[in-house]
């Protein structure tokens, strides 16, 4: 993994300034602190900063082919480079290293921006073609790696993060309200918003041709499902056979393909707990295991890591954290996601990976993509109970079904049956194609009732839900309830919210890789064609996967109840210990100079918050805090500040040198 950046001149004019590129290159250092490097001509300038995981000695960028006619700058892997590359030699092509980084320029000039398919692998990056004299953007197909731009007067700018963007001053600070009303309503922006003016996310499983002051973009690859009424006659067994087989070419993809050593998170869910024994059984890697441990029982799963290493026989790590850790931690976590956050789970994780990175490892191999794939989060099962319940809304049988939903949760619908028919029972049109995640949105939603007037009716110009709905592909009238909620789990959730605030924020702010066997490209094309049966089943989350692996994880792992990863949120910030910046924030003169969120419900809430501790609060009542502090946090170190924040400015000395501006 690695940080890019590169300015692109739209108009004939001024070289590419130096010292603005190492200065974008100073704001990734975090990404890549093993070495940097940069290439120069009259149109362009490329940058980066590396973390070594292939080919260590040669595998330095910004790199080009033989004649200095395409060059790239690269963050990611392509795990099926090996096979690539026989491919390539076959076809004539020579290679002077052992990296991926060649292999993608060599792909490029064989097959174009075609090459994009063939790659199985996550990355952002840009190669620029000097024949043609255009740059061309790309990232993967599911997010797992970012890739922003912003546009200036005659300059196209791109990075790994926005924070590089900021380098230049000319580059615009500015909230854009309609993706602070993203954040606001599905936890994250949905690319190619931000929630700043004029700065965009390429989206995932596109690339981009950047070329004469035109920007062209093209989707390379699209989440696809079959239609409802396909009859598939594949038995649960002979594709629990098959995802097994994806999933273990997957995982030893993800372990060997490597010069440095692999780890692998293990959180006691079921996840985790495969990849990891997939390690011990098919490949001859010694498996280290890293976990979050809580302080609070609440939200500690150490019964289960425990069970589970015992059963890998694993060399174990793992990090306890307390409600101070939290709440210490908070402002650079939310520095480095670079958006509101409405949770605190982002900060354990940025714990965890400081761990591994100080135990000596550089990659860590997850289970994230799992749920969203593979159907497994409560929200599919509370999806189809109100699916259910839509066919006879005033049924007292069928609302009975509501109480089998979230028995994690200390104020479940068993605890309080009323309420939770009441609250399930809304929105529910069968034929509404956001009826799986209406409860989400409108929960989420309450916390724009803090903001200042001004700000609500900014924000209500656009009715970002409509939005996003009308973004379905036009086959999706004909996919199955759950098709339809997964589509939109994974187009609004997993790549701004799970792959970036809490994926790849939290690992590249301490320099690790994280690698995601469950989202591999062709596990994912498998996934999504199974019959929806075979993903969920009555209330049976993740059903074939459960199948497919039975052999491997203890029944303790296999048949626990669903619970998802969650951290403490309002106890974090207000647990008898104050924190200065907390104060500081939501200190009325400053609630009024940022103009964000309204004084009285703020300051309410805030003493609210001091009286209890922060303990027992509402769900509603954690999300509101938790944004509002991030909130002010993002405004702080990116609107008033220009994005500098942590960053060591100073980039690694440039060890690829390549300045081409006085001669061409």
């Amino acid at each position: 993994m690695c940080g890019i950046c590169g300015i692109i001149n739209l108009k004939e004019g001024p070289i590419p300034g130096l010292e603005i590129l190492k200065r974008m290159m100073g704001r990734l250092r975090h990404r890549g602190p093993d070495s940097s490097g940069y290439y120069r001509d009259k149109h362009v300038a490329l940058g980066h900063t590396r973390l070594a995981i292939i080919d260590l000695e040669n595998g330095a960028q910004p790199l080009s082919n033989e004649d200095g006619s395409i060059w790239i700058t690269f963050n990611g892997e392509i795990f099926n480079y090996v096979e690539l590359a026989s491919e390539l030699r076959l076809k004539g092509h020579s290679f002077k290293t052992k990296s991926d980084t060649e292999v993608i320029v060599h792909a490029y000039e064989e097959w174009g921006t075609g090459c994009f398919e063939r790659f199985n692998g996550q990355w952002g990056l840009a190669i620029w073609d000097r024949n043609k004299k255009q740059m061309v953007l790309s990232r993967d197909r599911l997010g797992i790696r970012p890739l922003y731009y912003t546009r200036l007067n005659n300059a196209f700018l791109f990075a790994s993060e926005i924070k590089s963007l900021f380098a230049n001053k000319d580059v615009k600070r500015e909230f854009d309200p309609t993706g602070l009303s993203e954040v606001f309503t599905f936890w994250s922006p949905i690319a190619p918003r931000t929630i700043f003016k004029d700065v965009y996310e390429l989206e995932p499983g596109h690339h981009a041709v950047v070329s004469n002051n035109t920007f062209l973009l093209e989707p390379y690859w699209s989440i696809r499902f079959p239609s409802r009424d396909h009859d598939d006659p594949s038995t649960e067994e002979e594709n629990a056979v098959l995802l097994r087989q994806h999933l273990i070419k997957a995982s030893r993809l993800r372990f060997t393909r490597s010069d440095v050593p692999v780890g692998a998170y293990l959180s006691g869910g079921l996840d985790s707990s495969i990849t990891s024994a997939i390690v011990t059984k098919y490949t001859e890697s010694p498996l280290k295991t890293f976990s979050i441990r809580f302080a609070d029982p609440e939200f500690d799963e150490g019964a289960f890591q425990k069970e589970m290493v015992r059963r890998l026989g694993a060399e174990h790590h793992d990090v306890h954290v307390s409600y101070q850790d939290i709440g210490k931690a908070f402002p650079q976590v939310v520095w480095h996601t670079e958006r509101p956050i409405l949770r605190t789970a982002p900060v354990p994780l940025y714990l965890l990976s400081k761990l591994v990175r100080e135990s000596g490892f550089k990659v860590v191999v997850t289970g994230e993509g799992a749920d969203e794939v593979l159907a497994g989060y409560d929200l599919f099962r509370e999806a189809k109970v109100r699916q259910f319940l839509s066919r006879n809304p005033t049924s007292n049988k069928r609302a009975q079904i509501i109480l089998r939903l979230y028995p994690w949760l200390a104020r479940s619908p068993g605890q309080a049956p009323a309420f939770a028919r009441a609250f399930f029972s809304k929105s529910l049109d069968p034929r509404d194609p956001g009826l799986s995640h209406r409860p989400r949105w409108d929960t989420t939603a309450a916390i724009k009732l803090m903001l200042d007037p001004n700000l609500q009716q900014e924000m209500k110009r656009t009715n970002v839900e409509d939005e996003l709905l009308t973004s379905f592909p036009p086959p999706s009238q004909k996919w199955d309830n759950l098709c339809k909620a997964q589509w939109l789990e994974m187009v609004s959730l997993l790549s701004g919210y799970i792959l970036s605030a809490q994926g790849d924020r939290m690992l590249m702010a301490n320099s690790v890789e994280g690698r995601f066997p469950f989202l591999d490209c062709e596990l994912v094309d498998f996934a999504n064609q199974l019959p929806p049966r075979h993903k969920l089943i009555a209330l049976d989350e993740k059903h074939l996967l459960k199948i497919a692996f039975r052999d491997l994880i203890p029944d303790g792992i296999l048949k626990r109840p669903k619970k998802p990863y969650r951290a403490p949120d309002a106890a974090s910030f207000f647990n008898g210990k104050n924190l200065d910046w907390v104060d500081d924030l939501t200190d009325q003169t400053n609630l009024k100079r940022t103009g964000i969120f309204a004084s009285k419900p703020t300051l309410g809430l805030i003493h609210k918050c001091n009286k209890v501790k922060g303990i027992g609060m509402s769900n509603t009542d954690n999300m509101r805090i938790t944004a509002i502090l991030s909130t002010l946090l993002v405004h702080h170190y990116y609107i008033e500040q220009d994005g500098k924040g942590f960053s060591d400015e100073n980039s690694p000395e440039p060890i690829t040198e390549i300045d081409k501006t006085a001669d061409i």
